[in-house]
């Protein structure tokens, strides 16, 4: 892509305005030192040196929209606790309001602590619940998004499904049929274990494993390119059949991603990443990055192109970290 082109899109972003809807986590990262085994099991001792928080799910992919320069709307639940204040003071941090947040006793907030020692994770353990949400508390999450696209106050909606039970296949199938009516973008970051059987999607972004296990397909590890990948193929093929998205994009790890479109060639975008270090809210990073170059008028594999470098510089951090508009510009020009 051309420098001046580039620009372009990326001076559109803070023009853009996206809300963003999903489960919402806590990231809690626990950093120290492993130099020794526990005398009471073969599993290391941790010293610790520090303890830090970020936001997680779909409040990473808010972030990370905020940090490339758009604006956020978020909707999502927190429970009456403590992760879910912290959720907001960490929203607000981000110039994100965290008001429109719904916040029940029912459930708690979703909080997964990694420990890492030497830039290495050992563990992580998860504390949340998933039961199914009260209808009502979807009903008025519905009501506050189709209220902003038809007043045309957001620009694309971004689903971030993590199979926590905030989502719906009803909730999301409203929401879309609203937003096409409305020319508002909607893009979806799909979880295998929560399908919901939807359509009219502008985007939507499995990695692999996630689009294999959406069709039911046994994935094979052929070793062979991208372009020959027939069973890729035919898991893209039933992808597009089955959601009908007008765009697929699927992430292939250290292969890069590859863009599907119903009448048009595969597009295959190589991998930017130089190290791999951590590959934690890589997703949530290509999805904000994806659907905020498409809102600033970037076409398709332009915004593939600018979701794959914004990708490579994320997986080359330790932590869920984001990127900034400026990383993402100096990541192009890097390569000449």
């Amino acid at each position: 892509m051309k420098k001046k082109r580039l620009e372009q899109i990326v001076r559109n972003f803070s023009n853009v305005r996206i809300a963003v809807v999903g489960d919402l986590m806590l990231d809690v990262y626990i950093w120290g030192d492993a130099s020794r085994i526990s005398p009471e099991a073969p599993v290391p001792v941790v010293q610790v040196k520090e303890k830090s928080s970020c936001l997680g799910g779909a409040a990473n992919v808010m972030r990370n929209v905020v940090t490339l320069g758009g604006k956020v709307s978020a909707y999502g639940v927190v429970g009456d606790d403590y992760d879910g204040r912290e959720v907001g003071s960490l929203l607000k941090k981000y110039d994100i309001d965290p008001s429109t947040l719904s916040v029940t006793k029912e459930r708690r907030t979703t909080n997964k602590q990694r420990v890492i020692a030497s830039a290495q994770q050992l563990l992580r353990v998860d504390f949340e619940d998933t039961i199914e949400l009260d209808e009502a508390i979807r009903q008025q999450i519905v009501e506050k998004l189709i209220m902003l696209i038809e007043n045309k106050a957001v620009d694309a909606v971004i689903f971030e499904d993590y199979g926590k039970g905030v989502l719906s296949e009803k909730m999301l199938q409203t929401v879309i049929d609203a937003a096409r009516e409305n020319g508002i973008i909607t893009a979806l970051d799909p979880k295998p274990g929560h399908l919901m059987q939807i359509s009219n999607l502008t985007v939507m972004k499995p990695n692999r494993n996630e689009a294999f296990a959406m069709t039911g397909m046994f994935q094979r590890k052929n070793g062979c390119s991208v372009e020959k990948d027939t069973d890729l193929h035919e898991v893209a093929d039933r992808l597009l059949e089955q959601w009908q998205p007008e765009q697929l994009l699927i992430s292939l790890a250290s292969q890069g991603m590859a863009l599907f479109r119903d009448n048009a060639d595969m597009v295959v975008i190589p991998t930017r990443a130089r190290e791999v270090y951590d590959v934690s809210g890589a997703g949530d990073t290509v999805i904000a990055a994806y659907t905020l170059s498409i809102a600033a008028g970037a076409n398709p594999e332009e915004a593939a192109e600018i979701a794959n470098h914004a990708a490579g510089i994320v997986v080359g951090k330790v932590g869920t970290v984001t990127v900034s508009k400026e990383e993402l510009i100096d990541s192009f020009w890097r390569e000449d």
